[in-house]
This record gives C-alpha cells, structure tokens and sequence, in this order.
C-alpha cells in the first residue's frame, strides 16, 4: 500500500517596503524573493503590496467603521495572509514614514497584524539599514506581529562587489543565498505558529 503524503502547505505573504521610490534597492530585495518563492522556496506565494496609494492615517477618514476604498483593500490582504515580509531601508535611524503609515492604518481596530509571522529585510550604506529593522521589531511587539530571530539579513548595498544592477534588481548570488535563508526561516516559523509541524 503507499503511504500518503502529506501536502506542503502554502502560505501567503503579504511584501512591503518602505521605499515609494520604482530603483529602491528594497524594493528589489522584494522581487528577489518573488523569484525565489517561485523557483527553489516551495510553500510561499509572495504578493508584493504598494503602499504608495494608501493616504497618511487621518481617523477622520474612517466613517462608521469602515475605512477609505484602498484601505479597506491594503487592510483585506493584509488580514489574508499568513505572514508578512517587510523591506525596510533605514531613514533617520528608523522606518520610513510610508511604512509606518501603512503598519498604522493595518493596525486600526480590528488589528490586522495579530499573530502573523513576519520577516525584515533591508539594504543601505553602512549597517545595511539594520536600525530600521530595530524599531520595526519594536513596534511588532504592540501590534502581535512575531519576526524571524534568525537570519538577520541587513545588506549593504554600496560595499563591493556590486549587489544590485542599474535598475535594482538583486544580482549579487550570496545575498541571494541569504535571502533565501530568510525565507526558509520565515516558513518554517510560520509552521510552528499554525501548529503544523
């Protein structure tokens, strides 16, 4: 008789970075893991989510419980996935004020982050956008949202040999390696939240 196989769950990420800008360095640490969900990380189906739409939080804007048209959808997918996977470059020695503006409009009651898995990657000169990462995790903590604690993945983008091309896609092969490290983490901690393995 054969035995039957277990199907490997697929979880739904929700990406985003913190950089509005079409070149971010971040951004392209996002479709590197895009790709590498598709090609050798079995289990994760990454949607990458612009947060430049999303207007800055105004409770104002909120009219018997319901949120503005892009917000109602940003906080759907959010609350869809199983986990998060933030890029995050470093202004200012902390996040960018997109990103915060999006964990803020995702964190209006219902809290939508609660009890997901997340991730942080980021690129930058110098600690490779590693202080950003520090508050993030910081305000993960309020929202229920629990980070990977290894790998760390901070990468500088500046320091030779080149990481990324001309138009900021990832092309370095070791970051890839480590990236994908990542997302290997941020799998199996998913697993251990959902109690699957």
């Amino acid at each position: 008789m054969d035995a039957v196989v277990a199907a490997k769950p697929v979880f739904k990420v929700a990406a985003l970075c913190g950089s509005l800008r079409k070149g971010s360095y971040n951004r392209g640490l996002l479709r590197a893991a895009i790709e590498l969900s598709k090609e050798s990380v079995e289990g994760l189906q990454i949607e990458y989510l612009d947060i430049s739409p999303l207007p800055m939080l105004n409770t104002d804007l909120e009219v018997d419980g319901t949120f503005p048209p892009v917000v109602e959808a940003f906080r759907k997918t959010i609350l869809e996935a199983n986990n998060v996977l933030f890029a995050s470059p470093e202004y200012n020695y902390s996040v960018t004020a997109p990103l915060k503006n999006a964990i803020d409009w995702a964190s209006r009651p219902p809290n939508c982050w609660a009890d997901k898995a997340a991730a942080i990657v980021s690129a930058g000169g110098g600690f490779g956008g590693g202080r950003s990462q520090y508050h993030l995790r910081q305000i993960g903590v309020y929202l229920d949202l629990h980070f990977i604690n290894k790998p760390e993945f901070f990468l500088n983008a500046f320091a030779p040999p080149a990481k990324f091309d001309q138009d900021g896609n990832l092309i370095d092969p070791v970051s890839k390696e480590k990236l994908k490290e990542v997302l290997l983490s941020l799998y199996a901690f998913t697993l251990r939240l959902k109690g699957k393995c």
